[in-house]
């Protein structure tokens, strides 16, 4: 399976560390600014993503309350749209007690994310490979 793409901020770890063995005084660093939207086959979706997703195709009844809730986009990280544009699906982590940190956000133009790590990356489900 492929590894959702994820932020890296080594070069401000790197200059703390720095400053903090020298001596010194640190300054912020300059944000770090990536694209965290990546790409996944669906065949290389875990087999919970593949259950979400046929639970959203027969709409429902799906495990969580908050399944089919309108997702904010708060986090900036998928294409702007319009509030309500959307909405968000648990993906069950085998062994978690709670609904874990992966989901499948869905756009009304049929798009479908899948996140890991709940919402820092997504990668944008190819459904044709």
């Amino acid at each position: 399976m492929r590894i959702p793409p994820r932020f890296t901020l080594l070069g401000g770890a790197a200059a703390l560390l720095s400053t903090l063995l020298v001596g010194g005084t640190a300054t912020a660093a300059a944000p770090v600014t990536a694209a965290a939207v990546g790409d996944i086959c669906y065949s290389d979706l875990p087999s919970q993503a593949h259950d979400t997703l046929d639970l959203i195709e027969a709409g429902g009844p799906f495990p969580f309350r908050q399944d089919g809730t309108v997702f904010q986009n708060r986090e900036g990280i998928l294409p702007s749209k319009t509030t309500g544009y959307y909405h968000e699906y648990t993906v069950i982590t085998p062994g978690s007690s709670t609904r874990g940190a992966r989901r499948i956000v869905t756009g009304s133009a049929e798009q479908d994310y899948y996140t890991a790590d709940h919402y820092e990356s997504f990668d944008l489900v190819d459904h044709g490979c």
